[in-house]
């Protein structure tokens, strides 16, 4: 429902500088769209490139009424907190926001159109509220229907949740259309959701009909898409994770031709609950011959996608210290490994647009 160009104010209560945050900070790394301001109490009249590192020029402010005189059109909830409500101090915002006419789209559990104090506000011609984390109507069980689309489609997939897996996909699009080509996202999350204005919020799919809505919203984007173009498909969870089931919907549905794996680099085990028992992610070679083999099964066209090249998360290590530890997965993979944030994400994009060779 988010337009590429509409002009956005971010609700980013307490969460400018921390993981609270993340859907509205990947917002001002990759929204190509206008965003006007940035609502954060604790911040208000700070710099934002200062807090987070982000190269873009963006007011932060304390307050919606601060907000309205830089012209908004539609307010986006940036923050993903625990449990997916909303916080107590944004309400005031939203209500303000409503009634000044904005629109208001929200990746929360929570569903803020069904919210009494928001559902009393009047909603003008035109203004709506996108609670974007629900299940798409007409959904369809899987049918492999996207084996026979001529295009590349590339599915990321992870050694752990959170890793930077959206933020891949969105350096390798931002790379390819550099170049000229025909390159498309498809979010599967709310962020990537979000910056792109269109997807599938996987985590709000019944397990029956996960894979189909994948497989609708890979047609849908890929709709017209010829030979050359590329597809690139958000990753969501880990096989390597016990909570997350997200990958197999994701492998049915995109019946990708190609695998980027993503990894932090240093990272161990998974990040589990508080408490629970420590789960190893196994040797990156092991991973990548599990996601091979499972990309395998389940496919009309006897293809064996492979994984291309591991996208490296560096940004807890020092510059020589990220060197180091790319050398050494390089090695043990035999396969290109870049950061794509740090190193931009061309020799990625390189690794990808190479002949494959036999399935």
């Amino acid at each position: 429902m988010l337009n590429a160009d509409t002009p956005l104010v971010l609700l980013q209560h307490g969460g400018l500088d921390n993981l609270s945050g993340k859907t509205g900070l990947a917002m001002l790394r990759y929204r190509r769209g206008p965003i006007v301001a940035v609502i954060d109490p604790a911040h208000a009249g700070a710099d934002l490139r200062a807090i987070t590192g982000i190269d873009r020029a963006v007011p932060v402010v304390a307050e919606m009424a601060e907000a309205l005189a830089h012209g908004p059109a539609a307010a986006v909830v940036g923050l993903a907190p625990s449990g997916g409500r909303l916080p107590e101090e944004m309400r005031a915002d939203v209500v303000a926001g409503l009634r000044a006419g904005l629109s208001l789209a929200s990746g929360l559990h929570s569903r803020l159109a069904d919210d009494p104090e928001f559902a009393a506000v009047p909603l003008a011609p035109g203004q709506w509220i996108w609670d974007l984390r629900q299940e798409p109507a007409g959904l369809e069980v899987a049918a492999a229907r996207c084996a026979q689309l001529p295009c590349r489609r590339l599915l990321a997939v992870g050694s752990d949740m959170a890793v930077g897996k959206m933020s891949a996909c969105l350096e390798l699009q931002a790379a390819a259309l550099r170049r000229g080509l025909d390159a498309r996202f498809v979010g599967t999350g709310q962020a990537g959701i979000l910056i792109s204005g269109q997807g599938v919020a996987l985590d709000a799919v019944r397990v029956d009909y996960a894979a189909g809505a994948v497989e609708a919203a890979v047609l849908a984007a890929a709709a017209g898409a010829g030979a050359e173009a590329l597809v690139l498909v958000e990753g969501q969870g880990s096989l390597a994770h016990p909570g997350s089931t997200a990958t197999l919907p994701l492998l049915r549905g995109s019946q990708p031709t190609d695998l980027l794996l993503v990894h932090r680099a240093g990272q161990s085990h998974v990040r589990t609950r508080p408490g629970a028992e420590p789960v190893a992610i196994p040797p990156l070679p092991e991973l990548i011959a599990a996601c091979e083999a499972l990309a395998a099964l389940g496919r009309p066209d006897g293809l064996r996608p492979r994984v291309r090249a591991i996208a490296l998360n560096t940004a807890l290590l020092e510059p020589a210290a990220a060197e180091a530890e790319a050398k050494r997965l390089a090695a043990a993979t035999a396969l290109p490994v870049i950061d794509p944030v740090r190193q931009g994400a061309e020799p990625l994009l390189e690794a990808l647009l190479e002949p494959t060779g036999p399935a």
